[in-house]
């Protein structure tokens, strides 16, 4: 039996959905970790925008919560491998502690439950924001770059990277692991949250893209990629998942054409982004509101990174798709 820890996000449904799909898995089967009756719902949608509701029904739902060992250790039996997608996403330091509970602990108790029930394989999906820094004489970030930890790195980056050595910490231990860094992955289903966001924000009418530069994938190669990984003979490797390295401008003008809307068509330089978080944390400050625009997004918005995906692009069996054609040919909203 196969558990999926995060079944309710973007990355776990798709997972949930490929797995179903492609090995026609039924109840008993499949079980997914939720944490409340709402949340259910969103990968409900997420299998009738693919016109696939019917294959719903093939998901034993547990209610459980990653930082429960009692709960986790009922959601682990009969359990033969593992996908680790829960976690947090925020920028906002006052998440610092929730993000290192849920990321880190919660990895840790994945992992020792994956030991003591002697789960054949387990895949966990990290982010590139876990990856090492760029050397002096180095021009793209690879699987191999290293971790300083004497540069300024987001508690998101730290909480992703703490828990891929928890994942680490279970190899040494004797289990079998597959680690995948996304970059920005892009997927219909849930506006509410990661590059969803950019959909409803270029549908509302965003006149403004940054200069930035990063990795992007869609999120179908994302759940192709990781079962891929899986069911393969590779193990206790780590594997960066992009598609390309683009620019926000490009992805803007893909998503803004894609929803029959105006492209962002005026360019924010470093400095005015600068302030504007500066403003934002201010303006969080004084009327305890939680941060809408951090150093971190700012930052992430006009640095340029790229990142290899030669390692992942031999390890597949077809090629990962262009993601301003995934864009274009696709439904978001």
């Amino acid at each position: 039996m196969i558990l999926i820890t995060g079944g309710t996000g973007l990355v776990g449904s798709h997972i949930l959905l490929h797995l179903i799909e492609s090995k026609n898995l039924r109840n008993g089967q499949i079980r997914a970790i939720y944490r409340d009756t709402d949340s259910i719902q969103k990968t409900k949608n997420l299998f009738a925008h693919y016109n696939k509701s019917t294959l719903f029904e093939a998901i034993e739902w547990f209610r459980a919560d990653v930082t429960n060992v009692p709960l986790l250790e009922k959601a682990f039996e009969g359990i033969d491998c593992v996908y680790h997608c829960a976690a947090i996403i925020s920028f906002d330091q006052k998440d610092e502690d929730k993000m290192r509970k849920i990321n880190i602990e919660g990895t840790a108790n994945i992992v020792n439950l994956s030991i003591a029930n002697k789960i054949t394989k387990l895949c966990y999906i990290s982010s590139t924001a876990a990856l090492g820094d760029l050397a002096p004489n180095e021009t793209e970030v690879t699987e191999e770059s290293q971790w300083n930890p004497d540069r300024s790195h987001n508690d998101y980056a730290i909480s992703k990277y703490g828990a891929e050595m928890e994942i680490w910490r279970g190899q040494q231990e004797g289990l079998d692991v597959i680690i995948v860094n996304p970059g920005v992955i892009i997927g219909p289903g849930f506006t509410d949250q990661g590059s969803g966001l950019l959909f409803k924000r270029v549908k509302k009418g965003l006149a403004f893209y940054t200069t930035g530069i990063t990795g992007f994938i869609a999120v179908t190669d994302v759940a192709y990629s990781c079962v891929y990984l899986m069911e393969s003979e590779y193990k206790n490797e780590k594997y960066i998942l992009i598609a390309e390295n683009n620019s926000y401008k490009n992805i803007l003008s893909a998503i803004a054409d894609n929803l029959k809307v105006k492209r962002p068509s005026i360019a924010v330089n470093p400095i005015v982004l600068e302030v504007l978080w500066r403003l934002d944390l201010a303006v969080s400050f004084v009327f305890r509101k939680k941060r809408g625009f951090t150093k971190a997004t700012a930052r992430g918005a006009y640095s340029q990174v790229i990142f290899s995906n030669e390692k992942i692009k031999k390890a597949l069996d077809k090629p990962l798709q262009n993601i301003e054609d995934y864009i274009k040919n696709n439904r978001f909203l």
